[in-house]
């Protein structure tokens, strides 16, 4: 066995067996709530308690079994997972389903293991728990006289007692009446005090009784004669010796309860499986013979071809009529009080087939329930572990328990119902039994998967986070914070459209000025704007963000929280103005990608992750502290179009979440530093300028690549195409490219910035490494197109040339700033 095999199952054993235990005492304490009656008063000695319940708990291990396996895979594979050590394996290479093979075997042998206990310790443990169950039943409770009214616990006897001394047990004033003769009420014995003693064998009870007067009556009567005789004896002391029956706990033999079911091993099952189907059938034969030999059916030859053919032909029911009504009336009272004959004798028969059909199902129920329950440890294995592996180090691994514990819940439920209906006969028994297992196992399996696989299962903060909405909204019903936002673009109105649609107050919205756009000048509206008129929010369009009206207007709004999303940088006297803080959605991972244009600037340095930050704002640009971040990955052919539409959805989401921690004050903020890692450089976002749009093609193929699809859509990159005939350079804006192979054919390698193109299929600017295909192009004062429709109007590629360009010298100024 290696180690890490070792290591696993010495963390899985130990849970296992002390889970196991305590499960035990938690049903042993329902069990013994169950019995409590019968246990208390009955003077029973240690032994027998202890018996009792050592028999008990073994009656609890078929449920027990399961969910120790089920609580202790996933407590273990779950401690691991919070300790880190889950994924120091994973990055030694070991996988989880590595981590869980020695488990798998574990839940392997437990499940061997809990068939042979269900086969064998709990038969016995319920035959012995019937027989003590029976026996204490019989014994019955200990002899306590109450004061001031009259005792009958003791049979033939009656007794009174007016007090009595506890700490001597001396009785005062003492009645007693004897009934144990054959002629009723005859003897009563009255005295000043008297002490009640029990023998140990608690087989019969002495009465020492004190200063009293005995009183019997003779009731015998001779013929002719009434007279009665009373006999009076005074006594100074005077004893009773009472016999007593099943005062003591007898233990009969258990040899009584062997044939119930619970009781019986697989070996026994089938045997009285097979008596029970013998007797079933046999009764089935004999009820079918008496309906056929039933007086109800009187002509029973008249369909019995064999005998209506011999020389004879078949009876023609079409030429039979009634003679009369009357014989007409008395044939159908005739043959429907013989239908109802054969209705009663048919339930009688069904009642009698009912015990032994009931026993059938019961017997069919334990037997599949042997193998189904001891499986069933198995099943749950398979969900308690995925379970572990997959927390939220948040919650904890308490949060695994629990939810393991409601999947138990619902096992039990399952196979309760189950088997209910297995012996009820609405269903087989192998269905019914099964039934909890047809419902798991697919479950099991599917958890498993998606824990291999390292795909979340069930993610808790989701939950959390639709809890603590759910009590913002009731909250927000009374009093509802009040919530200004900044923005412009599109990329702005997801979050302002989240805000609303959640239910929080927006009071008002401030965007850019209109201004005219386009040739024809029209003036156009920001997008923010649109939507905040479409659903009658105010709308705040300031020049200058100091502008003293602009300001009191602000202030009018009266906002406990502003939220900046794609807006202007704020002056100090803005930003302070809420109660609660202004905080910023930023689209990228800050403290990377500081600036106005982080989309971009990401793509056009090769970054192969982004995402969107929420931060408290202050005097520096993008510098404050950092509330929320929410990653995003970046594939090799995004462009900034593509990102911008990949990050509103989570920015949107981010807002919501961080509006809900500042109202409910359940967030933090840290410091930028804190995300640094090492010697990590810190790469600037800058607007972006037309110097930077200029493609340079004396650069690296990635790098051209890069910045295309950065500035795609918007502003896009650019190239200008000039021929030697002076002709005025024209402008050329690169939507796509790719890396392009250079012919085979091609002698040399191209300068940078020599155009390559077939005329139809391809147009390709040579690099310094390379070439780059432009895929998606668009000439100045036309339209955006293929390349190939491209080609198709543009004559001659290979005789223009590209201008010098100005990204490359761009981007290393930038990224110095950054160093």
């Amino acid at each position: 066995m290696k180690k890490l095999d070792r290591f696993i199952l010495m963390s899985f054993v130990g849970p296992f067996f002390g889970i196991l235990v305590i499960v035990i005492f938690i049903f042993m304490l329902q069990f013994l709530w169950v019995y409590i009656d019968d246990l208390v008063g009955k003077g029973l000695g240690f032994k027998v308690i202890i018996e009792f319940m050592g028999w008990g708990s073994c009656t609890m291990l078929p449920i027990s079994l399961p969910l120790a396996t089920l609580l202790a895979s996933a407590l273990t594979i779950g401690f691991m997972s919070e300790n880190s050590e889950l994924i120091a394996m994973k990055a030694s290479g070991i996988s989880l389903a590595r981590v869980m093979a020695p488990l798998t075997v574990a839940a392997a042998v437990i499940t061997i293991g809990a068939f042979f206990t269900l086969n064998n310790l709990v038969p016995l443990a319920y035959n012995e728990i019937f027989t003590l169950r029976d026996d204490i039943g019989k014994t019955k409770s200990e002899i306590n006289i109450p004061t001031g009214t009259f005792y009958d616990g003791i049979d033939g006897y009656i007794l009174h007692v007016r007090s009595r001394d506890k700490k001597s047990g001396m009785m005062y004033d003492v009645m007693v009446y004897d009934h144990t003769g054959d002629k009723g009420n005859t003897s009563l014995t009255l005295a000043d005090s008297a002490l009640m003693k029990m023998s140990k064998a608690k087989d019969y009870l002495t009465f020492d009784l004190y200063s009293g007067i005995n009183y019997v009556e003779d009731n015998t009567m001779a013929y002719m004669d009434t007279n009665l005789t009373l006999n009076r004896t005074d006594f100074e002391k005077q004893s009773l010796i009472i016999p007593l029956k099943n005062y003591s706990f007898q233990k009969s033999s258990s040899n009584r309860f062997s044939e119930q079911s619970k009781a019986m091993s697989l070996s026994k099952l089938s045997h009285g499986k097979d008596s029970l189907t013998n007797r079933l059938d046999s009764t089935i034969s004999v009820q079918e013979k008496m309906i056929v030999e039933a007086q109800a059916v009187n002509y029973r030859t008249q369909l019995d071809t064999a005998f209506t053919l011999d020389g004879r032909s078949l009876m023609d029911y079409s030429s039979l009529k009634w003679r009369n009504t009357g014989d007409e009336v008395r044939g159908i009272q005739n043959a429907m009080a013989m239908a109802e004959e054969m209705e009663q004798r048919m339930e009688q028969y069904q009642d009698e087939q009912e015990e032994d059909a009931w026993l059938l199902r019961r017997v069919n129920s334990e037997i599949f329930g042997k193998f189904a329950k001891a499986f069933a440890c198995f099943i749950l294995f398979l969900i308690g572990a995925p379970l572990g592996a997959t927390i939220d180090k948040k919650a904890g691994v308490g949060s695994a328990a629990i939810i393991a514990v409601l999947f138990f819940v619902l096992y039990w439920v399952v196979d309760i119902t189950g088997t209910k209906l297995a012996n009820d006969g609405a269903m087989t028994a192998a269905e019914g039994i099964f039934l909890s297992t047809v419902v798991l196992l697919p479950i099991g399996i599917i958890l498993t998967n998606r824990a291999i696989h390292d795909k979340s299962i069930i993610n808790t903060s989701k939950f959390k986070t639709g809890w603590k909405q759910l009590t913002f909204k009731i909250k927000s019903m009374f009093s509802k914070t009040r919530i200004v936002y900044f923005g412009t673009p599109e990329f702005a109105v997801a979050p302002l459209k989240a805000l609303v649609e959640g239910g929080y107050d927006v009071v008002g919205v401030v965007t850019v000025a209109d201004k005219p756009i386009g040739r024809g000048q029209k003036v156009g509206e920001s997008a923010v704007k649109r939507y905040a008129v479409s659903k009658g929010i105010p709308v705040l369009q300031p020049l200058k963000l100091k502008d003293p009206a602009f300001l009191s207007s602000l202030a009018a709004l009266k906002g406990d929280l502003f939220v900046v999303v794609a807006f202007r940088m704020l002056p100090e006297e803005v930003f302070t103005m809420p109660p609660l803080g202004t905080f910023n959605l930023h689209a990228a991972l800050l403290p990377q990608y500081r600036g106005a244009a982080p989309i971009n600037w990401a793509l056009i340095n090769g970054e192969r992750m982004s995402g969107v930050t929420t931060f408290m704002i202050d005097k520096n640009i993008d510098t404050g502290g950092i509330i929320l971040r929410q990653e995003c990955r970046i594939s090799d052919t995004d462009t900034a179009g593509d990102l911008h539409d990949k990050l509103m959805p989570l920015g949107a989401d981010l807002v919501l979440q961080t509006t809900q921690g500042i109202i409910e004050k359940t967030i933090e903020t840290r410091v930028q530093r804190s995300f640094i890692q090492g010697s990590e450089i810190l790469h600037p976002a800058p607007k972006l300028t037309k110097e930077l749009c200029h493609v340079d093609f004396n650069a690296s193929t990635k790098e051209v690549c890069n910045l295309i699809r950065g500035l795609s859509p918007y502003p896009a990159a650019f190239t200008e195409l000039y021929r030697e005939d002076s002709q005025p350079p024209v402008q050329l804006k690169i939507y796509r490219a790719e890396k392009f192979d250079l012919p085979a054919s091609l002698s040399g390698t191209p300068a940078p910035g020599t155009i390559l193109s077939d005329g139809k299929t391809y147009f390709a600017v040579a690099t310094l490494d390379g070439a780059v295909a432009l895929t998606d192009v668009q000439l100045a004062g036309k339209k955006r197109m293929e390349i190939k429709a491209f080609l198709a109007g543009f004559r001659e590629p290979e005789s223009w040339k590209v201008t010098k360009g100005s990204s490359h010298s761009e981007i290393m100024k930038t990224r110095q700033s950054g160093e």
